[in-house]
């Protein structure tokens, strides 16, 4: 693929970012949050720890207070390297010190922080105890919607990520599938993902037959065969952007039963892109794809929730499933990924990310959902 790779973020991104956050805490009820490594700690501040131990690392943001990111202290040259450094201070401490009472002096008075989902135990058992009167909320739970609405910049990532991925069904559909066994395949997949520019490759699924049935079934030692329906769902990270895509192919010669069910998923999954606009509540997006799959006799068959937010990571919030009341904002990016598993026999799923527009909603994934045989 070419074309002109996109401009860093800068610390002023950070910074940006960092601010909203607060302020979004502050609004929720919140006396601050608190970030460990992961990806809300990229996103805010571009610092990923080469390794991840029993060190604390946490980013503290408060209202009315400037960022701090608590870094032990043969970490901080490589924190102050991160592009979002420049926007916040650095506060180390050594093996010996209590990094939990240090971290306690920077929240003031006790109160309730938000704190993200993949913080250690010990790490908030530990701030506990450094401040007894404090209680916390996963970041999840207190600030869903936190990393939803994307800017110009990431839009721009999320649909080059869209592209490469594109770019690698459309290379995966000419190679051979009859006679080759599901890991080959999704070792192809890999491979082309590298290719088109992805530096992390999350998912490779390749379901073939009655395992194309398992929504999360990923690859195993089958061997496919001709008059096999092979679900390809496959993903990562490029330019720490996601990209998830999913097209069901057919080896050989379908049915008219596994056409019948592929035009099902499909008129499904237009449905659901067609009810993405401003303002649509997300289980509105949920409720138009399966209707479809319902309205054919398949609903026992739709077995999974409709879509899922995409992002720094390839699963986060928003969630398009029933009793999701969060309405749809223009910048929010999802998958809409209906499917029908048929126990022992064979399974369809076809999946775009969708960023939703200021009158709609614009797809990221572009190749044809039309069933397409392979050899």
């Amino acid at each position: 693929m070419t074309g002109t790779a996109p401009a860093p973020f800068g610390a002023d991104d950070y910074r940006a970012r960092m601010e909203r956050a607060a302020r979004t805490a502050a609004d929720a009820g919140l006396a601050g949050l608190l970030v460990a490594p992961g990806p809300d700690l990229v996103w805010l501040t571009g610092y990923a720890p080469t390794a991840v131990t029993e060190r604390l690392t946490l980013l503290v943001l408060a209202p009315g207070r400037d960022p701090v990111l608590v870094v032990p202290t043969l970490e901080a040259p490589d924190a102050a390297h991160a592009a979002g450094a420049p926007a916040l201070t650095l506060r180390d401490w050594t093996d010996g010190t209590d990094p939990y009472a240090a971290t306690a002096g920077l929240l003031g008075s006790a109160g309730r922080f938000g704190i993200s989902d993949n913080t250690w135990a010990m790490h908030l058992l530990g701030l506990q105890r450094a401040l007894p009167g404090s209680s916390y909320a996963a970041l999840t739970d207190a600030l869903p919607m936190l990393r939803a609405v994307k800017d110009a910049a990431e839009l721009e990532l999320l649909a080059a990520a869209g592209a490469a991925a594109d770019a690698a069904f459309e290379e995966i559909r000419k190679v051979a599938f009859a006679g080759r066994r599901e890991r080959e395949v999704g070792a192809d997949l890999a491979g082309l993902l590298r290719r088109f520019g992805h530096s992390q490759v999350d998912f490779t699924i390749v379901g073939s037959g009655p395992n194309g049935a398992n929504p999360h079934h990923e690859v195993g030692d089958r061997v496919i065969e001709r008059g096999d329906m092979v679900v390809l769902d496959f993903g990562g990270l490029k330019d720490g952007y996601g990209s998830d895509t999913t097209r069901t192919v057919h080896v050989g010669e379908p049915t008219d039963e596994e056409r019948r069910v592929h035009d099902i998923v499909r008129a499904a999954q237009e449905a659901g892109c067609a009810a993405v606009r401003p303002g649509a509540a997300c289980q509105e997006v949920d409720r138009a794809a399966r209707e479809v799959i319902e309205d054919a006799g398949y609903g026992k068959y739709f077995i999974h929730r409709t879509g899922h937010g995409i992002g720094v990571t390839t699963h986060e919030p928003p969630y398009m499933i029933e009793g999701e009341e969060q309405p749809l904002v223009p910048g929010m990016c999802f998958s809409v990924e209906p499917g029908i598993y048929l126990p022992g026999r064979f399974g369809v799923r076809i999946e775009d990310i969708v960023t939703v527009t200021e009158d709609g909603g614009r797809r990221l994934n572009n190749t044809t959902r039309e069933m397409v045989i392979v050899d």
